[in-house]
């Protein structure tokens, strides 16, 4: 053994006997909607915690035990502080004296729809300043294939240091579903790949405490790649499922009634569902990153790059689908009120990021309706990159369902009374089927 990889072997087990004896302390960077309740398992599972983030204000909420994120209750987090397992903190010096760093930083798309790497770069660079021998860094951030070794490790590697000999380095995605009642970060398998084979078996010990299961697979690589294949997996089945839709719609045929028989069949078949086009922090944006790598090596990916078309053309789908229901009833878009349910990306979750209802806002807006919102978790839209819209939630009372010549149900959020609002609104569209088995009443109601 050469001297280099028996020092490797030492930190290496050094580091292993920490996070045995629960002694090794944890760094989360990025305290969102993944970091925060990653930084909270890491916790009750006995691991000192130290979560980072740039934004101060988020750091003086967590140390007095408030929540901004709508599912993690403040009682959550008022219980972690309590706990004294958890500090918060805006000091990058913090990352001098963790054990592990595990990034957690957004990966949005710019303007041209290419990947936006500043985030992971930016803290790349902070960490290696701070950077010393026997640490581990974790990377969660969803990205392509090959940005722990190409990207990362360069950046780390300015401290002096060299990656698998000095520290180590791993890439596990990041799986959260934000308001899932029945998944959580602890019951939820973690993939982990290394940079090298002592650096992923460092990082699958470190994640073994704390999650029902760990898939231990060859490479950072290969790890990059199961997660934009989970998610590319998805955005294409929903983009087959909205061309339905519309195929469907032509025909006459409800797509809904077509998904219950189909999903009868015990095999063969996994129901997915139509919807006015994707949203969130990953199934909107992976399949570019990988469409990305793909031309960086010389190969179109032709079948994702179409379901990326069907699935960004769904606002206007649901936008034309209004002016026609506006139509029937003798109604122009132009002038017309026309309020949104729902601007966050998914049901009953605060989080508008990448929500296909600020496009169909700012869509019905440039057609010349008066337009407005309600959404019980989003008091306020907040500045969103690739939007301009800026409106606050309306309080939805008779009187002002009344004054709407159209609502449009874009997030299915379980506190809305559907029945309720089809009673009261004039003319309600339905882009997620939440009306389904209501009465028509008073009302109308047009799926789109």
């Amino acid at each position: 053994m050469t001297p280099e990889l028996a020092t490797s072997g030492t930190l290496a087990e050094q580091l292993l006997s920490r996070i045995e004896l629960r002694t090794a302390r944890v760094g989360v960077v990025g305290l969102g909607y993944v970091g925060l309740p990653l930084a909270e398992t890491f916790a009750w599972g006995g691991f000192p915690v130290v979560g980072f983030d740039i934004d101060p204000e988020k750091v003086k909420k967590l140390r007095t035990g408030q929540s901004y994120i709508g599912h993690i209750a403040s009682e959550r987090v008022a219980e972690l502080v309590d706990s004294g397992r958890f500090e918060a903190t805006s000091n990058p010096n913090c990352f001098a004296e963790v054990d592990a760093i595990i990034i957690c930083v957004p990966t949005p798309l710019t303007e041209a729809r290419e990947p936006d790497l500043s985030y992971i770069i930016n803290t790349g660079k902070a960490i290696s300043k701070h950077l010393r021998r026997g640490q581990l860094v974790v990377l969660e951030s969803t990205t392509y294939p090959g940005t722990t070794d190409d990207l990362l490790q360069p950046i780390l590697e300015e401290s002096g240091l060299q990656a698998g000999r000095d520290f180590f380095l791993a890439f596990s995605p990041e799986r959260e579903d934000p308001g899932n009642a029945n998944f959580s970060t602890r019951t939820i398998p973690k993939v982990v790949g290394g940079f090298d084979e002592t650096s992923g078996k460092v990082a699958v010990a470190l994640y073994e405490p704390i999650v029902s299961g760990v898939v231990a697979v060859s490479s950072a690589k290969v790890a990059e790649a199961c997660k934009i294949l989970e998610n590319t997996y998805r955005a294409v089945n929903i983009a087959m499922i909205n061309e339905l839709k519309v195929v469907f719609a032509a025909m006459g045929i409800d797509v809904w009634e077509v998904i219950a028989a189909a999903k009868t069949k015990p095999f063969g078949f996994q129901p997915f569902y139509p919807g006015p086009g994707l949203g969130g922090h990953c199934i909107p944006i992976d399949p570019f990153y990988l469409t990305w790598a793909a031309r960086r090596v010389g190969v179109h990916t032709r079948f994702i790059e179409l379901a990326g078309e069907v699935n960004t053309a769904m606002p206007r789908y649901v936008v034309d689908r209004v002016a026609e229901a506006l139509n029937d009833q003798s109604k122009p878009i132009k002038g017309s009120r026309v309020c949104v349910l729902g601007v966050a990306y998914k049901k009953n979750v605060d989080d508008p990021r990448e929500s296909p209802a600020l496009e169909i806002l700012e869509l019905l807006q440039k057609r010349g309706a008066f337009v407005s919102y309600n959404d019980p978790y989003i008091p306020v839209i907040p500045p969103m990159r690739h939007h301009k819209i800026r409106l606050e939630s309306e309080t939805l009372t008779e009187s002002f369902l009344a004054t709407q010549d159209c609502v449009v149900i874009v997030t299915d959020h379980s506190s809305y009374n559907y029945e309720w609002i089809v009673s009261h609104a004039p003319l309600v569209v339905d882009t997620r089927n939440a009306t389904a088995g209501v009465a028509l009443g008073s009302g109308r109601i047009v799926k789109a």
